[in-house]
């Protein structure tokens, strides 16, 4: 099948060079600094200081796009050269928005209007940039003088240092290890999981089957090899990367993680904060870190009981083959088995059901009886044959595209994520459509069948799709508040958590699954079994992405920046309350906690369970309107998807739902409660 050409500009990934993405990205930041160089003056004229903001909003556009493409390939496509070149142009883009933050000229300019009567005047949309804009000076020191100003510089040069340092060491360590298996260690594995290790020991050359640290191989030896040594030797391996436990030192992260802190907190005082969760919530929906605290405390009080039979469950089981203390390596394994007696439901026996294609094209599906958009595969250049280019349309327009990236390979930054190419905004030569990457790390296609996903990774695919409509389907203009710009962090995983409770609808399933070989969809008995399996272990779950959130929250809030042996204890501590599950005093897991080191979820990990409130009250409606009704979903895309940041996230739940929040619906979508649907 010939595709169409992509109506959209799109990058030649083809032809781009790194030294052409160089030079653009140079020309880019050369341009920004001599507008701001040259703007010495606040124009008298209302209408001349509007033209000031649009020229930073094309020269953010311009800069955006060019970056964007590296970042992408640094992330996608990682080597040595597109590594050292995003190293090299970090020191230069970080001073570029430090300028840019701290221009008085500029700030002034911003404030004028909105003290202005040209401000009522303007849309919704540009007066929210304004506002927001106003916020991130201050946020950016644009208050700051002399060498507290110079300071705030070489701090924000040398964290974007630092958070690329982390990620390069994440990435190398987890590559660094692989382990060639002989037929006694892959017994209890599945034929699809054998057959992953076997062609993954093909690319490096080995006869054998090799396990590495990638997570479809890691994943597949914790849940089923039936050898506990090995399961135990890639538990120390996955849980040191990148520490001092390491077989490879070299990779490090512990120096950078107290380098990193330290910054952070003296960034705050600077700017007149506390500590750094101070400074990270001034521009999210919680209120204050005393509320985030509360929040996450009163979260874990539902989830404990749940969590401690849960626990009891595994150990009962455990003992079955004599093992009489149950340890980090065992959870998954015996997790399998348990799921297994108490649904007979394993995901390997999901997998020949949820051919990616087939995925693929419900998803399409979904979304088109939700919100009436069309997904068309075009032709387009990529940076990997796996890649492919998608556009969307509405009522016959093209709106905005995307990228799938799905599988784990060689060079690429583990887990999943949608960054944005390029925004919606009106520029000099019309409307700019939105399109994006969607990336993730699935078990790859093994031999000449299509990729087999489990349902946990169907899971992740609506989770980020969700993220991708939030950004295709804005209708604001303004690429200050487009898509997920200007949208409170702890508010932007509501459109992903959303989309995820259609992978969990029987209707929805029969329109994504199809058996590899019969073509049947699932079967009653694995559907039911999948659906009363939902809320396993949801405790437990829950339990840990508190133990995340809550140490986040708390290293992020101690001063003084704690040192590698405090941030440790601190660890130590949060898991005496909160988890129920084993650990190891050698376990290193904030070594590779990218999210909140190498990410933008310091001080912010909580967003993910804040949302999830947001998330589960919003589908509330869903299920007592009917989860395909399009008066429902076009309210949705209306109320929340289409109008990016130009409203607080507040105000859009309150018009989508009618009233503020309730966490009711969370509890009930976790299996802890029996409470009625609410209206």
């Amino acid at each position: 099948m010939t595709l169409e050409k992509a109506t959209l500009p799109v990058p030649a990934f083809d032809q781009i060079t790194l030294q052409d993405l160089k030079k653009q990205i140079e020309n880019c930041i050369s341009q920004g600094q001599s507008f701001l160089d040259q703007l010495t003056h606040v124009a008298v004229e209302a209408k001349e200081q509007l033209q000031v903001l649009e020229q930073v909003d094309h020269l953010e556009n311009d800069l955006n796009e060019a970056w964007g493409v590296l970042s992408h390939l640094n992330a996608v496509m990682n080597n040595p050269e597109t590594r050292e070149l995003y190293q090299s142009l970090l020191p230069g883009l970080s001073e570029y928005y430090t300028q840019l933050g701290q221009h008085k000229v500029l700030f002034e300019t911003y404030q004028n209007i909105a003290d202005s009567q040209t401000m009522q005047s303007l849309s919704e949309a540009q007066q929210s940039a304004i506002r927001l804009a106003l916020r991130d000076f201050k946020l950016s020191g644009v208050a700051l003088e002399g060498e507290a100003q110079k300071r705030y510089a070489e701090i924000s040069a040398r964290l974007s240092e630092l958070s690329s340092n982390f990620s390069n060491n994440v990435l190398d360590a987890t590559q660094a290890f692989s382990k060639n298996l002989d037929q006694d260690q892959l017994k209890g594995l599945p034929e699809s999981a054998v057959a992953l290790l076997k062609q993954l020991g093909e690319q490096k050359g080995s006869d054998q089957a090799v396990a590495t640290l990638d997570i479809p191989s890691y994943l597949a030896i914790m849940t089923y090899a039936d050898d506990r040594q090995l399961r135990e030797d890639l538990h120390k391996a996955y849980t040191t990367r990148a520490s001092d436990q390491s077989d490879h030192p070299e990779f490090d992260n512990t120096p950078i993680m107290e380098e990193i802190l330290a910054l952070r907190q003296e960034m705050a005082n600077l700017l007149g904060f506390s500590n750094f969760a101070e400074y990270s919530l001034a521009s999210k929906m919680a209120p204050d870190v005393a509320t985030v605290h509360q929040f996450l405390v009163d979260l874990a009080e539902h989830a404990r009981q749940p969590a401690l039979k849960e626990i009891e469950d595994l150990k009962a089981i455990a003992a079955k083959d004599e093992i009489q203390e149950i340890r980090p390596w065992d959870t998954a394994y015996y997790s399998e088995k348990l799921k297994q007696q108490q649904f007979n439901l394993s995901q390997e026996s999901l997998k020949p059901y949820f051919p990616a294609p087939k995925i693929i094209q419900g998803l399409f599906a979904i979304v088109k009886r939700l919100y009436g958009i069309q997904v068309i595969e075009r032709q387009a250049p990529v940076w990997h044959p796996d890649a492919h280019y998608y556009e969307i349309e509405d009522h016959g327009q093209v709106i905005g595209g995307f990228y799938f990236d799905l599988y784990a390979r060689s060079g690429k930054r583990g887990g999943a994520w949608m960054s944005g190419f390029r925004s919606r905004m009106q520029t000099t030569s019309g409307l700019q459509k939105p399109i994006c990457y969607m990336v993730c790390n699935f078990t790859p296609p093994v031999g000449d069948q299509p990729a087999l996903l489990t349902h946990d990774e169907l899971v992740t695919i609506f989770h980020e799709f969700g993220h991708g409509l939030h950004h295709m389907l804005t209708e604001v203009d303004n690429i200050a508040v487009a898509g997920t710009h200007g949208v409170a962090w702890d508010a932007v995983e509501l459109p992903s958590q959303f989309m995820e409770f259609w992978t969990w609808d029987k209707e929805s399933l029969d329109c994504l699954s199809e058996h590899i070989e019969t073509q049947a969809v699932l079967p009653n008995e694995l559907l039911k079994a999948l659906l009363d399996a939902r809320f396993f272990q949801s405790g437990m779950h829950t339990l840990r992405q508190i133990e995340f959130a809550m140490f986040d929250l708390n290293i992020h809030k101690q001063t003084p920046a704690l040192t590698a042996t405090q941030i440790q204890e601190t660890l130590n501590d949060i898991r005496s309350h909160y988890s129920v599950s084993p650990t190891t005093p050698s376990n290193r897991f904030q070594n590779s906690f990218s999210h909140i080191f190498a990410g933008g979820y310091a001080a912010g990990y909580y967003s993910y369970k804040w949302a999830e409130v947001l998330a589960s009250d919003a589908f509330d409606r869903f299920e007592n309107e009917g989860i395909f009704n399009k008066e429902t979903g076009q309210a949705f895309r209306d109320a929340i998807l289409a109008v990016g940041g130009k409203d607080t996230a507040l105000e859009a739940f309150v018009h989508f739902r009618g009233r503020e929040p309730k966490i009711d619906a969370l509890l009930r979508h976790q299996g802890w409660t029996n409470n009625t649907k609410s209206a």
